[in-house]
């Protein structure tokens, strides 16, 4: 019984040892930038071929040069837009006008930005939304 009892609870330190492990984000390197959450503030709004806005929220270390987001919607993509302005906050935040020209339920993003002279692009992050048609 003493053995049963110590097994299972080797068992489970190493359960709470591998999800502790999974949920803690790798820290980011000199000059990187990660992106964390993406809103479209009016997304019951948009129409295709009409210009909207993406709210993207990201953790960098510095203060990276944001050449262009780029987006996918539902596979059918990249198309890069202008970053319109870049707060580096805790969390920073990112705005881009986009506009949806052959719109999907889903919206993938990432960010293009200059690390050690070098154009580097971030992790993609996503939502789901519907566009009107015109």
């Amino acid at each position: 019984m003493k053995f049963i009892s110590i097994g299972v609870l080797m068992i489970g330190a190493v359960l709470l040892g591998i999800s502790s492990c999974a949920t803690v984000p790798k820290p980011l390197a000199p000059g990187e930038l990660r992106l964390l959450s993406m809103l479209v503030p009016e997304k019951e709004k948009i129409k295709v071929n009409i210009p909207f806005v993406v709210n993207i929220n990201f953790e960098a270390h510095g203060e990276p040069e944001m050449r262009a987001a780029c987006f996918y919607f539902s596979g059918d993509g990249p198309h890069c837009f202008k970053v319109m302005g870049a707060n580096y906050g805790s969390p920073g935040t990112i705005q881009a006008q986009i506009r949806a020209k052959h719109p999907g339920p889903r919206l993938e993003g990432y960010v293009r930005y200059i690390r050690d002279g070098r154009i580097q692009s971030t992790n993609v992050i996503s939502i789901y939304f519907s566009v009107i048609p015109q």
